[in-house]
């Protein structure tokens, strides 16, 4: 079973560097082993070169039990997510350029305007506002988006994702990536139509019943709605993507 697990967590290293939603030794990936223990890629790696010679194994508090290289910065991010949801068995954080290119300027997805993703994704997709990377205001905000999803946009930071496996983390980053290419076309041509609400509901509810997202593994989400983006600062970078934006939807 590991060795699958470590075969695996080299294919999709390489996939996503392939996918060009890494850079350097951006990005990172894990899996939960048994015991309280994960495997996962090293850091200062690039995810086109990583090996199952260089994989690394951790405890819970992110300490190294197996391996010779250390363990990636953002190991706190996984940990938090797996504490979140139990029942995930891998984390992929990357940062893939459209849907990066959101979560930096500040622009959220908004409501539902495509019905497949709804029940892929969830209703929407959480956006983690900016904190200092590992700080105890990072990780909060972290676990309280992934009670609302399995994908989540992370502010100034790029995008991560959950799942019972690496090849379902995998695709729903490419879904992300995916609807936020669709996303800035529709902007262009008039901004996105969000599909009816009692849809999205029949739609949330396939997915319950699929198993699929948190509230169907017994998640429930704190009061109050999940995290939003932070407010756009007159003059700044993101801002000027909005102006942009409008400009373009006449």
């Amino acid at each position: 079973m590991e060795e699958q697990l470590r075969r695996d967590l080299v294919r999709y290293a390489h996939a996503v560097h392939a996918a060009g939603w890494v850079a350097n030794h951006d990005g990172n990936l894990s899996v939960r082993l048994d015991d309280g223990r994960y495997l996962c890629t090293p850091t200062a790696v690039s995810k086109a070169d990583v090996g199952a010679e260089g994989l690394i194994v951790v405890d819970g508090t992110g300490q190294r039990l197996q391996g010779t290289r250390k363990p990636f910065s953002e190991m706190k991010l996984h940990l938090a997510a797996y504490r979140a949801r139990p029942r995930v068995r891998a984390v992929l954080h990357a940062h893939p350029p459209t849907a990066t290119g959101f979560a930096v300027a500040g622009v959220e997805l908004g409501e539902p305007f495509m019905p497949e993703p709804v029940v892929s994704l969830g209703a929407r997709i959480p956006t983690v506002p900016y904190a200092f990377p590992g700080s105890d205001d990072e990780i909060r905000g972290l676990q309280a988006a992934l009670r609302h999803g399995d994908a989540v946009l992370m502010a100034n930071h790029g995008v991560l994702t959950v799942g019972p496996d690496l090849e379902t983390c995998f695709l729903r980053m490419e879904l992300v990536e995916h609807l936020c290419k669709i996303a800035m076309v529709a902007r262009q041509l008039g901004g996105p139509r969000p599909i009816p609400g009692n849809d999205v509901q029949v739609l949330v509810d396939k997915r319950h019943k699929a198993g699929l997202g948190p509230q169907a593994e017994g998640v429930v989400g704190p009061a109050g709605p999940a995290p939003a983006a932070p407010a756009v600062a007159p003059g700044s970078a993101a801002q000027l993507v909005e102006q942009a934006l409008k400009r373009f939807q006449g």
